[in-house]
């Protein structure tokens, strides 16, 4: 170890230096990208194939790795599109970041990794898109009813902006919502997609209609014992590519 500590310095230096930042993020960003996807995707992966598909070891062990390279390699692809597109903004603007050039990288980013070509049309990406856009409408609600904040020390840290309180609630509505709207929200969600799935199948994402089927379609066939206690037919899978290519 001794005999490393020359080189380790060495490396921590170029780290360490200024002049060296913006290149040293990108590289960074496009690590934990591949980090946090592995990470995610691997023991989901792992867990689906070995439990629902069919097919060789080998065709299972493909269908992991593909899925887990997809997951991996697009967070990597964006981290480098929105670090990039950032630096690019703050650069032209004089060193200064403006509160637009988030939503101007997160839009490069979002099309060229997400939007894109073979991309729009993967089952891993349309299930990182759409696990977003849930989050982003549940934000934008919170946004919308909560008051402004003061920046008070929040979790150990500063930024407790709030929202945006463009309800104008009280202190006794507000209250009432928090309380109430994740029930309403739940149980709206549930009373749509079931309407949704028994009179518009069609307009449901292809492997949630299938998710559907077997759970409520499929429950009311079978012909004998052997049919009724086993399902040989399984539902796709979300977020898993369909073929072995």
């Amino acid at each position: 170890m001794d005999a490393l500590k020359p080189f380790q310095d060495q490396i921590e230096k170029i780290l360490l230096n200024p002049q060296y930042h913006s290149p040293l993020v990108l590289l960074k960003a496009i690590r934990n990208g591949l980090v946090y996807g592995t990470k995610v995707r691997f023991p989901h992966a792992f867990v689906m194939v070995f439990l629902f598909r069919s097919g060789t070891l080998r065709e299972k062990l493909w269908l992991i790795f593909k899925a887990t390279r997809q997951h991996a390699s697009n967070l990597a692809r964006f981290a480098l599109f929105y670090k990039s597109s950032m630096l690019a903004l703050k650069g032209v603007n004089g060193g200064k970041e403006e509160s637009f050039h988030t939503f101007l990288a997160g839009l490069v980013g979002g099309y060229w990794v997400f939007g894109h070509g073979r991309g729009a049309s993967s089952s891993v990406n349309q299930q990182i898109v759409i696990y977003v856009f849930a989050r982003v409408v549940l934000a934008a609600a919170k946004l919308a009813v909560q008051p402004p904040g003061d920046n008070s020390l929040v979790g150990g840290s500063y930024g407790g902006h709030g929202g945006k309180g463009l309800l104008g609630l009280t202190g006794t509505q507000l209250e009432m919502v928090r309380r109430n709207s994740w029930p309403v929200f739940a149980s709206l969600s549930w009373a749509s997609v079931m309407w949704l799935f028994r009179f518009y199948p069609e307009m449901l994402q292809p492997s949630l209609r299938s998710s559907m089927t077997y759970i409520f379609e499929r429950s009311e066939h079978w012909h004998d014992l052997n049919s009724y206690v086993y399902t040989y037919k399984l539902p796709a899978l979300p977020g898993m590519p369909a073929k072995l290519d």
